[in-house]
């Protein structure tokens, strides 16, 4: 499996990740399989996220014995500090590991949502709290709009975005240029 850097992280990532909601609603079993299966072809990143249904329950137990070997992501919709440190916690029990290689702010798409992630009590203060104690080693974000991708790049330095580029927008409507060159 092809692998490339992430960033500035120097994290080898294949190129073809694991969506954690593949295994949402499988059995133990097959959820160990398919992560097993994954690994055999050479991916090493997962991605998952609460809003998954059960995909952390199913993920964790199936992740267990390939844990020091894989770069795990998780996402939070919360936006407050509070929500976002449970919401984190209980991630870090449903998959069964005591880190998260990323975590990241989930589908941010407007400025309001910029304003509390980074505001006071905003989940930005949990983030950097948990990176401070070795519970996540990366923070990044996920964005839906350029104008909170572009604002969230200028109040924070991020490991990684996460951002829908894609040939059809980006002729079409010029959705991403700017969040492209903004990231460069």
């Amino acid at each position: 499996m092809e692998k490339r850097i992430l960033g500035k992280t120097g994290e080898k990532l294949s190129i073809i990740g694991f969506g954690g909601i593949i295994v949402m609603n499988e059995t133990t079993q097959d959820a160990s399989r398919y992560v097993s299966q994954a690994i055999d072809r050479g991916i090493n990143y997962f991605d998952v996220a609460p809003e998954y249904g059960n995909a952390q329950e199913m993920l964790g137990p199936a992740l267990e014995p390939y844990r020091k070997d894989v770069f795990l992501a998780c996402k939070t919709l919360e936006r407050t500090k509070q929500g976002a440190k449970k919401e984190l916690y209980d991630s870090l029990k449903k998959l069964r590991t005591d880190y998260l290689d990323l975590y990241q702010f989930h589908a941010v798409t407007t400025i309001d949502e910029v304003n509390q992630i980074i505001g006071p009590a905003g989940a930005l203060e949990c983030f950097i709290e948990a990176k401070e104690k070795g519970l996540v080693r990366y923070l990044g974000f996920t964005a839906h709009s350029e104008e909170a991708a572009i604002a969230l790049m200028d109040m924070y330095d991020f490991s990684s975005i996460l951002f829908p580029i894609n040939w059809a927008l980006w002729f079409k409507d010029n959705f991403g240029p700017a969040v492209l060159n903004k990231a460069k």
